[in-house]
């Protein structure tokens, strides 16, 4: 199985006007030409929305109506938890020990079962539930319809600016960039796909470099502080629509991450977490070498505490003289 540009312009119709048509916003304070997908804008505060009502919404009635369980360290869980919703079904979401508190509440809120497990073990007690209860599974990452849903994000930027040299997308298991690679590629193939993750999580650079699925052990990962990738290797679908869109993947130190968050909060008012800004940070660290680029700003669910962190660190101007 596999995604073409045509599900993606199917997902688009399907989901449209229940997830926000995020604004594309001018970086003037970047060297260069940076503009920002600010998918921290969506309802949910991620653009993980997205894949999850397309997923919800391609489900057979009766299936939908058993209920959907995924599992997820947040923004995917709250994205299911608000297509449960809308759809009118219950949803259970496994969400690993130690999750940020910021994601739990929300995920609560929107109406879902919140169930703790080990990291390693989520995605176990998830097909438990899923076998206990009937319920659908909506993997985060690893499926068609996810996979085609997160990548209309990339046909909104695509129909408002010309010219892109370079798409700088943060990557974990892989969903989003293997959606944006699939969509940027058909209509402008002559754009570089460009992979970001943090030093600590590289698990997909080394697999694109190996040209075979490398696993980073969980503990490793779990070091970053940007938490939506810290899944230790990319999907079994994602990874060849990674090798066959991505050009390059990077990565970027947790020093840069949250000077990036910093960056953001203060010269563009956007609230980011770590993993949203992945995209930029790689930016600020080679200013004006990516040409004119798009960062995805993936999600803005970020611990306060954090982000205090974030606004204490040097301004772009004392960070890069």
């Amino acid at each position: 199985m596999t995604v073409t540009t045509h599900d993606i312009v199917d997902a688009q119709a399907r989901i449209a006007g229940d997830v926000v048509r995020t604004p594309l916003l001018a970086a003037p304070w970047a060297r260069g030409e940076l503009y920002l997908k600010a998918e921290s804008l969506q309802p949910i505060g991620a653009f993980k929305i997205r894949g999850a009502l397309n997923a919800v919404r391609r489900l057979r009635p009766e299936a939908r109506a058993r209920g959907v369980v995924t599992h997820s360290s947040g923004n995917h869980g709250q994205a299911v938890a608000w297509a449960a919703r809308a759809a009118g079904v219950p949803a259970v979401i496994v969400m690993p020990e130690g999750a940020a508190e910021v994601k739990v509440n929300a995920t609560r809120e929107l109406g879902a079962d919140v169930i703790f497990a080990p990291g390693a073990r989520r995605e176990l007690v998830a097909e438990e539930v899923r076998a206990d209860r009937g319920m659908a599974m909506i993997p985060p990452f690893d499926h068609a319809d996810v996979i085609a849903g997160q990548g209309t994000l990339a046909l909104e930027f695509l129909e408002e600016l010309d010219e892109i040299d370079t798409v700088l997308v943060p990557i974990g298991g892989g969903g989003l960039i293997s959606g944006v690679g699939v969509a940027v590629k058909q209509v402008s193939p002559g754009t570089r796909v460009i992979g970001v993750e943090s030093e600590l999580a590289a698990d997909a650079r080394d697999s694109l470099a190996a040209g075979r699925r490398i696993a980073w052990n969980a503990e490793d990962t779990s070091r970053t502080i940007a938490d939506g990738t810290r899944t230790p290797v990319v999907g079994e679908l994602t990874f060849p629509l990674i090798q066959a869109t991505v050009d390059e993947i990077v990565t970027v130190s947790e020093r840069e991450i949250l000077t990036a968050v910093g960056v953001l909060a203060r010269r563009s008012r956007l609230v980011v977490e770590p993993s949203g800004a992945l995209g930029v940070g790689a930016y600020l660290s080679e200013p004006g070498g990516f040409g004119r680029a798009v960062a995805v700003v993936s999600g803005g669910n970020i611990d306060p505490a954090l982000l205090a962190e974030a606004l204490a660190l040097p301004d772009l101007e004392e960070s890069h003289p």
